[in-house]
């Protein structure tokens, strides 16, 4: 038989794989993945398992309380993130308390919870009340998996992954910012899975007068998991008749603009069902990024899905807020100048091992993807 070191790896990698199923859909709260079980003649046995259901709650630990029942007495609860101990406006029992009412006798946590309100509090309630307490199992996954949730609450801003595709030739466009097809099929459908993993879509005002886009996800049963739209837009030059606008009342937009951008082209947007927000400029004129990365954080959003084009790209990178990178690479050659994909400050933060590393390259398709992740 496996030892406990082993049995605890193995099911927390399970809490894990639920965990990532809400992804996307518990924000404001993180998406939390947990497994009951219960000793059995052959070994432990899963009685109960869940994860935090769309719009923060129930809580992972709930559901998976829920299921085990009467079961869950004397037995272990694995969870990725350490269960909360303190009651919010909205009510409903902490998992601390549920965790001693259920009766288990251990609890098995991925990591301490950032937050200043937990931070180290529910693992301590816990112990003090006789459970067994084993920390940091499967914590640098879990620290992954939990990345937005531990930047919304350390750094008041959220977690963005920043998407280019590129032809061979290093292209993200073609002549004077025409519009031109790079991804295969798979890959296509590769964003649009990743896209539901994700509180929100982020992208320029120069990509929406350029493509047009819609940004929902088009794969059969996850329509229901398009993400916020954010346009950064900070003139407010957002098209009234643009797909992204004409679909508000069904998945939101919203707009975020410069203090200074005019009030009637607000009024028109708002008019459309478009939220509008309003954020200071940078020294060089452009949106103030932080703060409008502070501002999504403030509403609740912990996961930026960034399409937003290839300068929204090297300005989220050259200042510390692209935390994950992925470059698709299409076999297709350009064959002339076009839109540069991979802006040269944001290929030298990516050349720099001591700024990212890369950690997964793969074939989608026909398309080479590189994932790299941000370490300093």
């Amino acid at each position: 038989m496996p030892d406990r070191d082993e049995i605890d790896r193995a099911f927390m990698r399970r809490a894990l794989e639920l965990g990532a199923r809400g992804l996307g859909q518990t924000w404001p709260n993180p998406s939390v993945g947990a497994v009951v079980t219960r000793d059995g003649p052959d070994g432990p046995v899963v009685v109960g398992a869940g994860h935090t259901q769309p719009g923060g709650r129930p809580h992972g630990e709930a559901m998976a309380f829920e299921q085990a029942g009467p079961a869950a007495a004397g037995g272990t609860l694995y969870v990725t993130l350490e269960p909360c101990s303190h009651r919010t406006l909205r009510g409903g029992t902490p998992c601390v308390e549920r965790t001693l009412l259920a009766g288990v006798r251990r609890v098995v946590s991925a990591m301490a919870d950032p937050n200043p309100r937990i931070a180290g509090l529910g693992h301590a309630l816990l112990r003090s009340s006789g459970v067994e307490v084993v920390t940091s199992v499967l914590e640098d996954e879990a620290q992954r998996s939990h990345r937005g949730h531990v930047l919304r609450v350390t750094q008041g801003r959220p977690m963005v992954t920043f998407k280019v595709a590129r032809t061979a030739d290093g292209f993200a466009g073609g002549p004077g910012q025409a519009r031109i097809r790079i991804s295969c099929p798979e890959a296509g459908e590769w964003v649009h899975r990743e896209r539901a993993r994700y509180d929100a879509i982020m992208l320029g005002i120069g990509s929406v007068l350029a493509d047009d886009p819609l940004l929902t996800v088009r794969l059969a049963g996850l329509e229901i998991r398009s993400p916020v739209r954010v346009v950064l837009d900070s003139n407010l030059r957002l098209p009234p008749d643009s797909q992204l606008v004409r679909g508000a009342g069904e998945v939101p937009v919203w707009a975020i603009a410069a203090e200074d951008a005019p009030v009637e082209a607000e009024a028109r947007l708002v008019a459309a069902g478009v939220e509008v927000m309003r954020v200071g400029r940078a020294a060089d004129g452009h949106l103030d990024l932080g703060e409008a990365l502070r501002l999504l954080a403030a509403r609740g959003i912990t996961r930026v899905f960034s399409e937003g084009g290839p300068t929204i790209g090297e300005r989220l990178a050259l200042g510390g807020f692209a935390d994950e990178v992925i470059v698709s690479t299409s076999p297709t050659v350009l064959g002339e100048p076009g839109v540069i994909a991979v802006r040269p400050g944001l290929a030298a933060l990516l050349a720099d091992p001591k700024m990212y590393a890369i950690a997964e390259t793969r074939l989608i398709g026909q398309d080479r993807f590189q994932h790299f992740t941000r370490i300093a």
